[in-house]
């Protein structure tokens, strides 16, 4: 083992598990500590300031300006209390991240140079100007037109960090266009909740707002620092670029929901108590598939909420990481040959009245509107399939997809035996009867003292994208490291088009004089036919599913550059713009974006590939070698000829293998140059994509395929990169 390696090793087997800040006896006695809730609020606002205020936080009411002040002075007093000196406004810009820009709160008392207050006016909780051209915009603003706008999002408490008080906020340029990932979102949960409210009011007319709910799953994998700190393509691009699998990794399915290894049991129940101070309900936590690999998840939420506190969640776990000797990995796919890691976006509806619309209700008429929710999502996500998965495609994604328990990269939608079988009897029925949803059946497993387990109606599938699981839709084909904002703008936005679409065809019906609940069945009929190709109950990897989806109609595009053109299509710029959600010009924009973004990624990847070929494989690699050829010299020296010959047809063979390797990996790295230098000179941001794609991609299977053999052949003590077995297995 080469000394730099050693010594990252050793590092490792030193970590001992950290202690714990000790909590509190209860949880509730510092929940929600770091967090201007709507209790705390009471205790710094005036009741007629505050009455406004949850007016536009519950009710969705249009702010009233006139109480900023009041707000900023009450929070200001709140956050200093907990020893804030700063304020930012915290944004979602185009990066997936988030950001912010620190101010403090002292200003002047009088003339400059004299004493100084602390100040922070409605004013600036309202707005602040960041810098729009710094920030991806696709061209919507040139670096000599670099204003932009932040702008409070009061939906969204503000929270104190170390000494900042931040603020969420949406991002928009001079002129208005949305450069975030929140501005969009928030558009989308009003369209859908104007449009699911409507379609519920012929119902119920007592429903007066519906709301998205979202509950992430956020897989990650943890690594020792100490190891990673010697991996520059974990630090520079978040995943093994090389690395022969382990001969043990996941095979014997021994890690899922095993023991907590006691190192993460630290770090988990560090970064839950830290959660719980942001008021983030954490409540799942267990062993992932993969070996190092795990999961958290909270209690459902809220949609915009659920989305800053998982941009928050990943900003915390990587810095309580660090304190327990570790590197969080947020890469769809950090090592090849075991799972990757997922978000899997758990998304609902429920209304004000306490009705959740993805749960099968108690009476026929309860069940009609979850049937009839039901089906119009099913529509909206067939119509729009290529774009649901345009919203969770990315460069660091495309390697998870289709791979080891991930998604394929074909939207379809799971929905379970029962629902099903409703469905089809809805389809074929000839009369407006009732819809009768079978309640949670008893199944006994002939064990005395094991209760009867209560059977659920659906069961899970783990390879659709789109599954069905009970009371909600969960979109697995999210990954890690996404901001779930783009995925859920682009769902809400497609569902709430379909409500618009169900809702005017039932009132022409109701106009040329059908019932109510006639025209909705037989509309309801025709979406159930119209959108039957999206629905797949089977498995998403096998190749036979591949080819039925095509035949089917739906999206089987794999190039994330083409794929990113949905966003763009006839259909998706009319989706959003008559919506409200994001603009020709936006979307557009963003398309630019995304193409770009790829790119470097890509980009990023190829140099530091290149690095480690030139750096560390060829000459570990031609010292092994220079190490066999002295020794096949030894052997002649020292042994008849035909013994000589005997003795060193292995070490013949080796030297072979090597240098035909060696010449194979240092021609692809030296094409792969070439092939991006080509690329580069390519201005528009789409072909430029595509070149990286369709011609720098394919070297880097070449490559790593000839240095993963080449690990086997060469002396450990030599390798300098922390194999796979080194990295995957926490000591």
């Amino acid at each position: 083992m080469s000394t730099l390696r050693f010594k990252a090793v050793e590092e490792a087997f030193k970590k001992k598990a950290l202690c714990v800040t000790a909590p509190s006896k209860f949880t509730t006695d510092y929940y929600g500590k770091y967090v201007f809730t709507k209790s705390v609020m009471a205790k710094y606002l005036s009741k007629d300031v505050m009455k406004s205020l949850t007016n536009t936080i519950e009710k969705g009411k249009t702010l009233d300006s006139t109480i900023a002040n009041d707000v900023a002075t009450g929070m200001k007093m709140w956050a200093m209390e907990l020893g804030a000196t700063h304020y930012t406004h915290w944004f979602q810009p185009l990066t997936d991240g988030t950001a912010e820009k620190h101010d403090s709160f002292i200003d002047y008392a009088g003339a400059p140079g004299e004493a100084i207050i602390e100040d922070f006016s409605g004013k600036l909780l309202a707005q602040q100007e960041p810098d729009a051209s710094s920030f991806p915009n696709g061209g919507i603003r040139s670096t000599f037109e670099a204003r932009g706008y932040t702008a409070w999002d009061p939906t969204s408490p503000a929270f104190v960090v170390d000494d900042t008080l931040c603020i969420p906020t949406i991002f928009i340029s001079y002129t208005g266009e949305a450069l975030d990932l929140k501005a969009p979102l928030l558009k989308s949960l009003s369209a859908v909740d104007k449009a699911a409210t409507a379609v519920c009011q012929m119902f119920d007319p007592n429903v007066k707002r519906v709301v998205a709910f979202l509950g992430w799953e956020q897989e990650y994998f943890l690594v020792d620092e100490a190891l990673y700190a010697t991996r520059p393509d974990l630090m520079l691009t978040g995943r093994t670029l090389l690395g022969h699998e382990s001969a043990k990794n996941q095979q014997l399915e021994d890690h899922y929901f095993g023991a907590v290894p006691s190192r993460v049991a630290s770090f988990m129940k560090d970064l839950e108590f830290e959660a719980y101070k942001y008021g983030i309900p954490l409540k799942t936590r267990h062993n992932e598939v993969a070996p190092n690999q795990f999961e958290l998840a909270p209690i459902f939420g809220e949609c915009n909420l659920a989305v800053d506190q998982n941009l928050l969640v990943m900003s915390l776990m990587k810095k309580i990481a660090r304190r327990h000797g570790f590197r969080v990995l947020l890469h769809e796919k950090p090592f090849a040959g075991i799972n990757g890691s997922g978000k899997h976006n758990n998304w609902s509806l429920g209304t004000d009245t306490g009705v959740g619309l993805l749960t099968p209700g108690k009476t026929p008429e309860e069940n009609l509107l979850f049937i009839t929710i039901m089906v119009n999502i099913l529509k909206a996500v067939h119509k729009n399939n290529a774009l649901l998965k345009a919203s969770i495609m990315t460069a660091q994604n495309a390697h998870r997809l289709g791979a080891n328990e991930a998604p394929p990269a074909i939207v379809s939608a799971f929905l379970g035996t029962q629902i099903s079988a409703v469905l089809d009897k809805l389809e074929n029925s000839t009369s407006d009867e009732a819809i009768v949803m079978d309640g949670k059946k008893g199944l006994s497993l002939g064990i005395a003292h094991i209760p009867e387990v209560l059977l659920d109606n659906t069961d899970r599938n783990r390879t659709s994208p789109f599954a069905f699981t009970g009371n909600r839709f969960e979109f697995r084909a999210v990954g890690s490291s996404a901001n779930c904002s783009s995925a859920m703008a682009t769902l809400n936005t497609a569902v709430a088009a379909q409500l618009i679409e169900f809702k005017a065809e039932v009132d022409a019906k109701i106009a040329a004089g059908a019932s109510k609940q006639s025209a909705i069945f037989e509309i309801i009929k025709q979406y159930i036919k119209d959108s039957k190709a999206i629905c797949f109950d089977g498995n998403g990897y096998s190749d036979a599913w591949k080819e039925e989806a095509a035949k089917r109609g739906l999206d089987c595009e794999t190039s994330v550059p083409e794929i990113y053109k949905a966003f763009t299509s006839k259909e998706s710029v009319k989706l959003f713009t008559e919506t409200g959600v994001l603009t020709e010009k936006e979307l557009y924009a963003r398309n630019e974006v995304k193409w770009e973004t790829y790119t470097k990624w890509i980009q990023i990847e190829a140099r530091v590939l290149g690095d480690l070929v030139n750096n560390h494989i060829i000459p570990v690699c031609t010292r092994y070698q220079n190490l066999l050829l002295d020794n096949v010299s030894k052997i002649k020296t020292n042994f008849p000829a035909e013994k000589a010959d005997s003795l060193n047809k292995l070490n013949n063979q080796l030297i072979i293998e090597i240098g035909e390797r060696i010449a194979t990996i240092k021609n692809a790295v030296d094409d792969l140059i070439d092939t991006r230098r080509q690329a580069n000179k390519i201005e528009h941001e789409y072909e430029k994509a595509v070149a990286y794609h369709d011609k720098a991609l394919p070297y880097f299977d070449v490559i790593r395929y000839n240095v993963d053999k080449l690990e086997l052949i060469v002396d450990d003590e030599m390798w300098t990169l922390p194999k796979y077995r080194e990295l995957l297995f926490i000591r």
